[in-house]
């Protein structure tokens, strides 16, 4: 074992993000054990993040010493535009949730630099698939690079609106949206999960929205979902991805019942019942 002191503070950064988010997947601790966080990172020193920083600016590491980024805090991407790499007990919490197993195909919607994208591949692992997507020119073309050796990773530049081409044992959305768009639906195999942050976004807010995450889990035996509020959250907002005649009716979900206890999404048209969390005239999450 290595004893580095790098290598003690990414195992014990694993162990905290394990007990705080409650991860039960041994591989994604391994994972958060071993990929080195920093290689995904603009180079340090950093800015970060954390609830002790909620309403003012990020705070600099003195220096850049790369054990300053293995905690479970958010770091500075590109703090113009208020863009980080999400806090690690957060996004290791949702692709928990998703249940990933080796040899499972997986797309990422929202990849950043690639950091959470290594995490999953190291859990499917080289018989699995990982097909990493990125609406932001550079931020594909830094990940493609960072990505480069590991194994069953594919980067794609685009905003994901298309057609997957394929079929997905999970899907991780990592950036608000409005809703689940059909051609992701379609593209879950039977038993397939999808992690779906639904936010709504205001001008006050910049480019962060709130909402719920959402997991909808396709049925093995059928084309409808199973659905499950999973927590509250903020995040960036997706480029591409809303629909802004959704947006006023998110919010007025979240104001009646910001933490519903969901069932299923359904797809067939129907008028608006009081079982409807949120409704539209192409799906509905039903309580």
């Amino acid at each position: 074992m290595d004893f580095s002191l790098i290598a003690l503070q990414r195992r014990f950064y694993a162990e905290e993000i394990e007990a705080a988010a409650n991860v039960k997947t041994a591989g994604l601790v391994e994972a958060l054990a071993t990929v080195p966080r920093e290689k995904f990172l603009p180079p340090g020193p950093w800015m970060l993040k954390s609830e002790a920083d909620v309403g003012g600016p990020p705070r600099p590491t003195p220096d850049a010493d790369p054990r300053r980024v293995n905690h479970n805090l958010a770091v500075s991407i590109d703090p113009t535009r208020l863009l980080f790499n999400g806090a690690p007990g957060l996004v290791s919490m949702l692709i928990d949730t998703l249940g990933l197993q080796a040899g499972d195909r997986v797309a990422h919607i929202g990849c950043g630099l690639g950091y959470y994208t290594a995490l999953i591949a190291a859990v499917v692992g080289s018989t699995g698939r990982v097909v990493a997507i990125e609406v932001d020119e550079a931020l594909a073309v830094g990940a493609r690079v960072n990505l480069a050796s590991t194994p069953g990773v594919e980067v794609v530049h685009g905003d994901a609106s298309g057609a997957l081409g394929e079929f997905f044992d999970a899907i991780l959305v990592n950036a608000g949206v409005t809703h689940p768009l059909d051609t992701w639906l379609d593209a879950l195999a039977p038993g397939g999960r999808m992690i779906l942050p639904i936010t709504v976004s205001m001008p006050a807010m910049g480019p962060i929205g709130k909402g719920t995450v959402v997991l909808l889990t396709r049925r093995a035996d059928t084309t409808s979902f199973d659905a499950r509020a999973v927590t509250f959250v903020a995040i960036y907002t997706a480029l591409g991805l809303r629909d802004a005649s959704l947006n006023d009716a998110i919010g007025r979900a979240l104001q009646g019942n910001p933490s519903p206890r969901l069932k299923r999404l359904r797809r067939d048209a129907h008028e608006p019942s009081a079982e409807c969390w949120l409704h539209s005239d192409r799906f509905f999450l039903s309580l």
